[in-house]
């Protein structure tokens, strides 16, 4: 049984195809008089109650394919032997439903017993005699209609395949593209980024050694500059890995800690709190987290003038909230452009389906909060 949800159309081609059947059961049943209710024979509402079940079980054609060509045929047969001449239209939508489905086999062996048992129905109306019986079932069923709705619906079931497989291929050249692309970005930026940092940081180290050598008091700015250098280059290794290798892991909210410490050491008195239950929060979302305290932070230090700082990320029932206030000198009269920093902020949370709101406070300083919906995996 496949999961497709019955929609408008499924309805509009049952009920349509249930109108077919009882116009045509109407018009070509005998005349009916007499009866216990009001003249008209039980027997022909029951009919007509099956004609109109055949037409509307097509509704379930898609969701239950199966099930509904053994509805369809076994109301083709009762109404045939109720006396209702009516052609199978019903019977013949389920049979292209079926193949269509991919369940080709069972809906041929199904299809040959209706074939079969057909002329046993007819009987059933009337004195036939077998040669009347036949024709009498050839005209409720036509094996050549019965072939062309199995060819339509095997037709169909070749073209969606083909197509699948189109979208299959695209999706595998992109993904070749992209991981070509990053092997490209991946040598671009160790060729042009890895050299000058570890320059920077091999620098910084030298000269933290030589005044720790010479008893001087180191400066807070130049350790700031070696700790500094040493994360950039623990981020662009992981960076080049993350960009060579897809599965690489990234930094989450368990780093968070660390860049707070960071912070802290370049003069910057910041509060963390982390509350909530953490576990099974998808990875996406747990990256762009740390991303933008990162950002935040690092906004904070360069451009914000501000002396202290806090950082909330609240793990809540369907969503994360990040945000990060600062006490700078921004205020609602003089909102700061926003920049690329910012840019890239709002690109990651809408790209999760979240929202960010980045703008200064009443009363001064800035604040960046971010909504992320979370559907939390087992």
């Amino acid at each position: 049984m496949t999961r497709a949800r019955i929609d408008a159309r499924d309805w509009l081609v049952a009920a349509g195809v249930a109108a077919i059947l009882l116009a045509i059961g109407v018009s070509g049943h005998p005349e009916t008089t007499g009866g216990p209710i009001s003249g008209v024979a039980v027997e022909y509402l029951f009919g007509l109650v099956l004609l109109a079940a055949g037409g509307l079980a097509l509704a379930w054609r898609r969701r239950a394919p199966m099930t509904v060509l053994a509805v369809t045929g076994l109301c083709a047969l009762a109404y045939q032997a109720a006396g209702f001449d009516a052609f199978a239209v019903a019977y013949l939508v389920a049979v292209y439903a079926a193949v269509r489905a991919g369940r080709r086999t069972v809906t041929v062996v199904v299809s040959v017993i209706m074939l079969a048992v057909l002329p046993a129905a007819a009987m059933v109306t009337g004195p036939y005699d077998t040669a009347a019986a036949f024709a009498r079932a050839r005209g409720v069923l036509e094996l050549a209609w019965l072939i062309a709705a199995g060819a339509a619906g095997e037709a169909l079931r070749q073209a969606e395949r083909r197509a699948d497989e189109a979208e299959r291929t695209r999706e595998e050249n992109a993904l070749r593209r992209a991981g070509e692309e990053r092997l490209h970005i991946a040598r671009e930026l160790h060729d042009s980024l890895t050299h000058q940092i570890s320059v920077i940081k091999l620098q910084a180290e030298v000269a933290v050694h030589l005044a720790q050598k010479r008893g001087e008091a180191v400066p807070e700015a130049l350790l700031a500059i070696r700790d500094a250098g040493r994360e950039a280059a623990r981020e662009l290794r992981a960076t080049l890995e993350a960009l060579r290798d897809d599965s690489a892991a990234a930094p989450g909210m368990e780093h968070v800690p660390q860049l707070v410490q960071r912070a802290r050491t370049a003069g910057l008195d910041v509060t963390l709190t982390i509350d909530g239950d953490r576990t099974g929060v998808p990875a996406a979302v747990d990256r762009t987290a740390y991303r933008i305290v990162q950002e935040s932070l690092t906004n904070i230090t360069r451009h914000a003038a501000a002396t202290a700082a806090s950082v909330r990320i609240d793990c809540l029932p369907g969503k994360l909230t990040i945000q990060v206030d600062d006490d700078g000198t921004a205020t609602l009269d003089s909102a700061p452009a926003p920049g690329v920093g910012l840019l890239g902020m709002r690109e990651r949370v809408t790209a999760l389906g979240g929202r960010l709101r980045a703008e200064p406070r009443d009363g001064g300083g800035f604040t960046v909060r971010a909504e992320l919906p979370v559907e939390r995996t087992p």
